[in-house]
């Protein structure tokens, strides 16, 4: 049986962007697609999938299309804050698994986006410029064993002692630690101020001593382990503060800020990038399968599903780039962020769950990408600000008492 899953004809994919896209984004989204027929070829994905990994020299070769630099200004060396173009990039990434999507979103997104926002003017001046080369990535180290969605409860503690903090404790779900060339942890750094007043972000490379990486094995998005990192009297400079001395306590302005609400519209991209390759192979599959005498496009059950899953993600496009649009464009996006959040989270799993039964016992076999499709977007309502989190995220924004 063919593979199924290639795309449509062009013709078919270009009525499904925007009307008003940017003609430099629909031309960007070509040199994506082109760039993932040459190096990230399905059977390569698949292998990169059960190796738990990512070719470091395929997003090198990524990183050289320039496309690192959408989220870095000019002046460090990017192409200016285009975040609707960057989302596109994880969007078409995403339609072949997170193997290079997950490394541009530590890159480009980690670390473009919170150097730009929050970075002291010395860091940005270090960083950004080999951030928009691809030459830097980063982890975040948010989560802890006890502190889920309630951030402001994280106990890593950093104690200042001269020019030199100490950093001691935990972090939880910490993804990409081990090739990261920085973790960027959230750590309390004041005991006696009040609470989202005391915390700090702290740069810090996992290769230095004290700092030990456990791995946990986990379902979806393998292309980096997802990690314990315990961090015993590890000590940095100040310097390493984000936003260097100034940014001491400064950390909740910068977790609540706009890099947090772009943060939110990455990992939505790659629900939504899934759940229309999901669709793409349906769609495919559909025509080629024959059963009683027809193909079972042909059926009405089939059809409808098709229709549905067409139909929901369509819904979904339009929040993404509204929000995403919102985001370039420097105007406020905090509950449209969330709103995507929730909304593509939990429809892409229903789209593609829809989208595996159609293939049937295919969708659970090795060597159809449905299964993969499968498990990484069932961990998609949960990470990065789980659905009922961004719930309460926009209930509060929206004053809800």
């Amino acid at each position: 049986m063919p593979n199924a899953g290639v795309f449509p004809a062009s013709e078919d994919r270009i009525v499904s962007y925007f009307a008003d896209e940017p003609s430099h984004v629909t031309q960007l989204r070509e040199t994506i697609r082109r760039f993932m027929e040459r190096e990230m070829p399905r059977e390569a994905v698949r292998q990169w999938d059960r190796d738990r990994t990512f070719p470091m020299e395929v997003f090198r070769r990524l990183a050289a299309t320039g496309v690192c630099g959408l989220t870095v200004e000019e002046e460090y060396g990017g192409v200016g804050h285009d975040i609707f173009a960057a989302v596109a990039v994880i969007d078409e990434l995403s339609r072949r698994g997170m193997g290079i999507a997950g490394p541009y979103i530590h890159c480009a997104f980690y670390g473009g986006l919170n150097i730009g926002e929050n970075g002291s003017e010395s860091q940005r001046r270090a960083f950004l410029p080999r951030i928009a080369r691809g030459e830097m990535l980063f982890a975040y180290g948010l989560s802890e064993p006890d502190v889920g969605g309630d951030l402001a409860s994280v106990t890593m503690s950093a104690r200042r002692d001269g020019d030199r903090v100490i950093l001691n404790g935990t972090k939880r779900w910490c993804t990409g630690a081990r090739f990261a060339d920085s973790i960027l942890c959230l750590v309390r750094s004041d005991s006696a101020a009040p609470r989202y007043q005391n915390l700090s972000f702290v740069l810090v490379p996992p290769h230095l001593p004290g700092v030990t990486i456990v791995d946990i094995d986990h379902l979806g998005i393998r292309y980096a382990a997802t990690t314990d990192v315990i961090f015993e009297d590890v000590e940095v400079s100040i310097d390493d503060v984000l936003g260097g001395p100034e940014g001491w306590n400064q950390g909740w302005r910068m977790l609540a800020g706009p890099a947090l609400d772009v943060e939110k519209l990455e990992i939505t991209a790659v629900a939504y990038g899934i759940a229309a390759a999901a669709v793409d192979d349906a769609w495919a599959y559909s025509q080629e399968r024959r059963q009683f005498g027809k193909q079972i496009c042909a059926h009405q059950a089939v059809r409808h599903a098709l229709v549905e899953a067409k139909t929901k993600l369509h819904a979904c496009r339009h929040m993404l780039y509204h929000a995403a649009w919102l985001a370039t464009q420097r105007r406020p996006c905090s509950v449209e962020a969330s709103m995507a959040k929730l909304f593509i989270g939990d429809t892409a799993v229903d789209i593609v769950l829809a989208c595996q039964r159609i293939l049937g016992a295919y969708g659970c076999a090795e060597g159809y990408d449905m299964e993969r499709y499968v498990r990484d977007i069932c961990v998609m309502p949960i990470v990065g600000g789980s659905s009922n989190i961004q719930k309460n995220n926009i209930a509060s924004r929206l004053r809800l008492p």
